[in-house]
């Protein structure tokens, strides 16, 4: 099977201190990439905003994806454009730009240096409620590797690909990684919760 998984569980999962609250790294890749240096491919991470206004960090040559998650943020980014987000919307944005947010939330973030490109969606699932999501390549010419992120964000889901399944709680993540030129692959997503679940998958292309 050409693919790889890691399961991050959210005990793994380090939080550090950022100007405007707390921010935690749930993947990165290279696994020996350090982001304080910024010599990553591409970093996935949750902030938890704290303050009515702050500024982003500047990254330099990143490109950003971010969505809220819980509360509602206003970005402005300076000279560019100025976006509400509510839960589940998103934004993208370069790294270069000056931004300040306005509102408490919590977000969830990719971070993509050149020669990356990614994607965001949500999917809410009712209580023992399966939906389909698809992987593949979108140009395995120009892009080596790909990597669908799965984050579970409330509840309890299981993950179904092929003869694998993968049980993810609050704050897991799934990492399906391949190498190879991929036709669209069906994954199955379960909610076994007896409440609403949402999972958030980002797609990343390198």
């Amino acid at each position: 099977m050409p693919y790889t998984f890691e399961l991050i569980r959210k005990a793994d999962q380090a939080t550090s201190n950022w100007s405007g609250g707390t921010t935690t790294q749930i993947a990165i890749f290279p696994k020996n990439s350090v982001y304080a240096e910024r010599n990553f491919t591409w970093r996935i991470s949750s902030a938890l905003v704290e303050l009515e206004q702050s500024e982003f960090t500047p990254l330099p040559g990143i490109w950003r994806l971010i969505m809220v998650i819980d509360g509602e943020m206003r970005l402005e980014h300076t000279g560019h454009h100025t976006t509400y987000l509510k839960p589940f919307d998103q934004d993208s944005f370069s790294g270069n730009w000056t931004t300040t947010s306005f509102g408490k939330v919590r977000d969830f973030n990719v971070m993509l240096a050149k020669g990356s490109i990614g994607k965001l969606s949500a999917t809410s699932l009712d209580p023992q409620e399966s939906t389909s999501a698809a992987i593949y390549n979108l140009d395995s010419k120009q892009f080596s590797q790909m990597t669908s992120a799965f984050y579970c964000i409330d509840g309890a889901v299981t993950i179904d690909i092929a003869n694998d399944t993968y049980k993810l709680n609050t704050g897991d993540m799934l990492l399906i990684t391949s190498s190879e030129p991929l036709n669209p692959h069906s994954i199955t997503i379960t909610n076994n919760a007896n409440e609403l679940s949402h999972i958030v998958q980002s797609d990343i292309y390198y």
